[in-house]
């Protein structure tokens, strides 16, 4: 009972936040998803991704090991879920990378530095990173269908993280005036990205839910079992190990919406499986710190 109520004070705001946004378009207020989702992805996200990797200490030792998992795991998971994608005729540009990638960031590093401390939230930052990596070139390269993958590296988000992972290999710092002015804009991406998303929760149909049930079950079944038989062939610590689970398993990313959104696919459909699973994960994340601690 203690978990699952840790496990709800970490997940709680992110159904306020997207409840401000969902009641916002019921009481008739104007919102521009267009003009906010630019926003977001062009300046508050990158920030936040930059200024996370930036201050992060990694140990060096650790890094190659859980990164060569963390990138193994990704890989593993796409082609698992495109092929289910084919099978279930679902879109792909729609499904594939919600499917695949899942909130890293603002679920997946509060739960990591409450299961394991520094330690795991060290851990949790490198798979954050290469999971924000593989989000924003191959994830939107598969939405955005553009002719050429180079083009997805003018993406703000692609460059920000790579300078965030430079920064963190050379152990750079920017200057604390500028440090602070990233830091500012990074702390409204999530609430936006959050209330954004209760903007298209507010439109959603019965329909979409009801899909959005067996492919958020399906999603958490698959990345916890493809992270946990990752985590057993690369040997990976104990800590290592209930990270790399945790991590892979968290619910669809909000950043998959907006990138939905951004690029004319299904953002609705992604936005009621953001919500679905982000729910299940109240059950499902203890279920599986019984099983890793």
């Amino acid at each position: 009972m203690i978990l699952a109520l840790k496990i709800l004070e970490i997940t709680a705001p992110v159904f306020f936040l997207a409840g401000i946004g969902f009641s916002w378009v019921r009481l008739g207020f104007e919102y521009r998803v267009e003009f906010v989702t630019r926003l977001a992805m062009t300046l508050a996200v990158p920030a936040l991704i930059f200024v996370a990797l930036m201050e992060t200490e990694i140990p060096a030792q650790s890094l190659s090991l859980i990164s060569a998992a963390s990138i193994v795991s990704y890989i593993a998971v796409t082609g698992v879920a495109w092929i289910l994608v084919k099978i279930t005729n679902l879109d792909l540009r729609t499904y594939l990378a919600p499917i695949a990638m899942g909130n890293t960031g603002n679920i997946g590093l509060p739960l990591a530095f409450f299961a394991f401390g520094d330690e795991g939230l060290g851990y949790a930052v490198v798979i954050f990173a290469i999971s924000a990596i593989y989000t924003f070139t191959f994830g939107i390269w598969v939405v955005s269908r553009t002719s050429s993958p180079l083009a997805i590296f003018k993406e703000p988000i692609v460059t920000a993280t790579l300078l965030g992972a430079l920064f963190l290999w050379q152990g750079w710092e920017t200057p604390k005036v500028v440090t602070s002015t990233l830091s500012l804009l990074g702390q409204m991406a999530i609430p936006m990205m959050l209330i954004t998303l209760g903007v298209a929760v507010a439109r959603l149909t019965p329909q979409n839910l009801g899909r959005s049930v067996w492919i958020a079950l399906t999603k958490t079944v698959l990345c916890a079992s493809v992270a946990w038989t990752v985590a057993l062939w690369f040997s990976l610590p104990h800590v290592a190990f209930g990270i790399l689970v945790l991590q892979l398993s968290a619910p669809a990313a909000v950043t998959s919406y907006l990138i939905a959104e951004k690029y004319s696919a299904d953002a609705q459909s992604v936005a009621g499986l953001v919500v679905v699973s982000t729910l299940f994960a109240v059950v499902t994340f203890p279920i599986l710190l019984i099983l890793l601690l």
